[in-house]
């Protein structure tokens, strides 16, 4: 079983192209059940594979939230896989953690690079440069593969100290710093599609007046910005001038 959380599409195509590689056709958005307010039983006879974004070194809280409710039968072996645009830090560390508490058999956590998609802080590459970064993400999701086919845990390296802080402090400073929706606004160039309120996984967009209004409970997933067909959302200023990201479900590395 492959559980997913996406924003951009980065977690998701790794989902699947993870799924595909392993033979596993029971894939999960973890979206769909936030957005549903679930949080089911799941039955896996064979090893869980969590894939997800990277969020200031760590495993987004809303996952890890959500993981600490899922009641997980049969097997507990879990692995995680981080899309990242640079590093993941000391995330093993928490979720090794999460694994004690959630009852689950801890067996590695690796990073994948995919392109960046943070836009409100940083650029995202050309369209070059992305397809260059999805051919090698696709060679690193088989080898991830092989390990899990085989049982092995992801190899793991000791943590330095900028690793742990990175996942500490830093991560512990992320959220409350800039963590919030305050800044998002729609341009006139908004179509009231309505794209953005069904893709927040949170639910917290919706369309008043035909523009969409942020409600405060905003985990920075950038489903909204990255996917407007019009590029009409913008974070503040930090956002201005820097090109979008959104891999389409279904997209091929070239």
């Amino acid at each position: 079983m492959i559980l997913y959380f996406s924003g951009t599409g980065n977690s998701r195509w790794a989902a699947r192209r993870l799924a595909d590689a392993l033979g596993d056709a029971e894939v999960v958005s973890i979206n769909d059940a936030l957005k549903a307010g679930e949080a089911p039983a799941l039955r896996s006879e064979r090893p869980i594979a969590v894939v997800a974004p990277t969020y200031a070194w760590r495993l987004p809280r809303v996952v890890d939230a959500w993981l600490r409710r899922v009641s997980f039968e049969d097997n507990r072996d879990v692995y995680f896989v981080l899309t990242c645009g640079g590093g993941v830090g000391n995330a093993a560390k928490y979720a090794r953690r999460l694994c004690r508490v959630a009852g689950l058999r801890f067996r590695g956590l690796a990073e994948v690079v995919m392109p960046e998609n943070y836009v409100a802080l940083y650029d995202v590459p050309d369209e070059e440069e992305c397809r260059k970064l999805l051919a090698r993400t696709g060679e690193r999701l088989d080898q991830l593969a092989a390990l899990v086919q085989a049982g092995v845990p992801f190899p793991e390296a000791p943590p330095n100290m900028k690793a742990r802080f990175r996942s500490g402090p830093v991560n512990a400073a992320f959220y409350p710093a800039l963590v919030h929706d305050k800044a998002f606004a729609a341009s006139d160039t908004c179509t009231s599609c309505g794209l953005c309120a069904a893709r927040c996984p949170l639910n917290n967009i919706v369309l008043e007046g035909g523009r969409p209004v942020w409600k405060g409970e905003c985990t920075h997933c950038m489903a909204c910005i990255g996917g407007c067909p019009t590029e009409a959302i913008e974070y503040g200023e930090k956002s201005k001038g820097r090109r979008r990201y959104y891999l389409e479900e279904g997209a091929v590395a070239s």
